[in-house]
């Protein structure tokens, strides 16, 4: 019984510690983690500032480029053809070779050609003996005033004769009617040709200037045009426009062109504009057929926003945006609208203005709102008026 007794005391002395300590275990606990959250809070005050690299924008007049697709095609083309019938005797050209003007390039059989001659200068002799004797005779009223203009009318006939039989004769002789380069014969010696023929003998090209002929779209055009009107572009000056050129594979020719007209309609097909340029091509670098890229100035925007590209991201939508450092040192993401790239920046048309600090280095551990240490940008290279010394001194004001 006594052991009995005393089992019991004892359990019910361990009840009543248990209760004891429980309190003091929860409180303990509740200490612990709050000590925990204090000493995370310190690390989270101690940690630094993150430090940006910026470049503070800034207004300037920027010429605008307008790359467009575009062919070469040649100054002058001429087909040459036969004025006359018969066999080729000779051809006195090399393919492929620079002809010039007046050069001859084949030789026509002239047999019949020279038989007509000579047959139409002898009637033009008889013509002319009966046109004087008649002459005499008509003074004398030996013969009759309708017989002598007979015989006059038949001189003046003979003298065309000749003239034309003439004409034959030098059109056995085949010229060059331009200067330039010439291409391969279609025909061969002892080939017979005719006047007017479909088939022309050869052809020559002039390639000094050279015409490229680029396309512009509709749209495009009216933009420019609402834009000059407005003056929110202003023409590059008078005269005609300089034109570059990039060749297929995409370096630059040496000679700048000049631009010499536009189609006044629009192509239906394709809703574009012809516009044509001259180039001089005195080395025969660019040849008809070519597939070019012209670059047309389109005129200047006084007041053009300039962005570096290290500076410009997409969001989830694929619209542009950037980072942007306030007066008080936090940050917030723009979106922003770009026109297109101008060497190594992007071309704003909203979202930013003068004097904003846009971050181009330490984006990755931006976010909205947070403070930062605004340093000038090292991975920008500082051209068209981007200016990196300016976010210095906002950081220290």
């Amino acid at each position: 019984m006594d052991s009995e007794i005393k089992s019991s005391r004892k359990k019910a002395l361990t009840s009543q510690a248990a209760v004891v300590m429980r309190p003091l275990l929860i409180a303990c606990s509740v200490a612990g983690a709050l000590a925990l959250a204090g000493c995370e809070k310190k690390q989270e005050a101690a940690a630094p500032v993150p430090e940006v690299g910026v470049v503070t924008l800034a207004v300037q007049p920027v010429t605008l480029n307008a790359m467009l697709p575009g062919r070469t095609n040649a100054w002058r083309v001429a087909e040459v053809r036969p004025q006359v019938n018969g066999v080729i005797k000779k051809r006195l050209f090399t393919e492929g070779a620079d002809v010039h003007q007046g050069q001859q390039l084949y030789q026509i059989d002239d047999a019949p050609y020279r038989a007509a001659y000579d047959k139409a200068q002898a009637a033009l002799m008889s013509a002319q003996n009966l046109a004087q004797r008649d002459a005499k005779l008509v003074a004398d009223n030996a013969v009759s005033r309708q017989q002598y203009d007979d015989a006059m009318s038949s001189y003046r006939q003979a003298q065309a004769d000749v003239e034309t039989a003439k004409v034959n004769l030098d059109y056995t002789r085949v010229y060059a009617p331009i200067s330039g380069r010439i291409g391969r014969s279609t025909i061969t010696e002892g080939a017979l040709v005719t006047s007017g023929q479909a088939q022309a003998l050869t052809v020559i090209t002039q390639l000094d200037p050279i015409y490229v002929d680029v396309t512009q779209s509709s749209t495009e055009m009216l933009r420019l045009r609402k834009e000059l009107k407005s003056g929110q572009l202003r023409t590059t000056g008078a005269g005609d426009a300089s034109v570059g050129l990039a060749l297929e594979d995409g370096t630059a020719y040496a000679r700048s062109g000049v631009l010499k007209f536009s189609e006044v309609t629009v192509d239906e097909g394709t809703g574009s504009v012809t516009v044509r340029a001259e180039f001089p091509n005195p080395e025969h670098d660019l040849l008809p057929g070519m597939f070019v890229r012209a670059s047309l100035d389109e005129g200047v925007r006084n007041a053009a926003i300039l962005v570096p590209q290290q500076g410009v991201s997409r969001d989830t939508t694929g619209k542009p945006v950037v980072w942007v450092v306030n007066a008080d040192n936090t940050v917030q993401q723009k979106q922003i609208v770009v026109d297109r790239t101008i060497g190594n920046t992007w071309l704003v048309n909203q979202g930013l203005q003068a004097g904003d600090r846009v971050v181009t280095e330490g984006v990755q551990r931006l976010q909205p709102g947070i403070k930062v240490v605004a340093k000038p940008a090292s991975n920008v290279h500082v051209d068209l008026g981007l200016d990196t010394s300016a976010a210095a001194q906002a950081n220290g004001s």
